[in-house]
């Protein structure tokens, strides 16, 4: 069993509704993401001796979470005040993205281990929050 794993950056801002401290307010971050995917290489083919194209991870990665959430408001589809703050920045053409769920790095990393699992042999999501604070999610 192999595992390769590739990492990306992206930027979005959020607020934790609720939160005893300054993550209250609304602030961005700059987010590492590493994608894990395990499995038996390629035994044949043009993939041969390849758990997985990188080129093939990438494209995945960047349609079903780099391009929705790079530069957005993410927020908490279950609270009435986040998602008055969407609407008004999508009243001002302000790009949002929605999850059903608190935005912690840990909900965050769980959200995109699970938009990634139908399409990859996925075994691990890490999100740094910041240089220095990361969640792994795996099932």
């Amino acid at each position: 069993m192999f595992r390769v794993s590739k990492e990306f950056s992206f930027d979005m801002a959020h607020i934790l509704d609720g939160h005893d401290g300054k993550c209250r307010n609304l602030h961005g971050h700059t987010y590492k993401l590493q994608v894990e995917v395990s499995g038996d290489l390629y035994q044949q083919g043009p993939k041969k001796g390849m758990v997985i194209d990188f080129a093939d991870l990438k494209d995945i990665v960047k349609t079903l979470i780099l391009a929705p959430m790079d530069h957005a408001f993410i927020y908490d589809t279950n609270s009435e005040r986040e998602c008055r703050i969407a609407a008004l920045l999508n009243e001002l053409d302000s790009k949002t993205f929605g999850i059903p769920s608190r935005t912690t790095a840990e909900e965050m990393a769980r959200f995109i281990f699970n938009r990634l699992k139908s399409e990859l042999p996925l075994s691990a999501v890490r999100l740094w929050e910041t240089p220095t604070s990361f969640c792994e999610y795996r099932e």
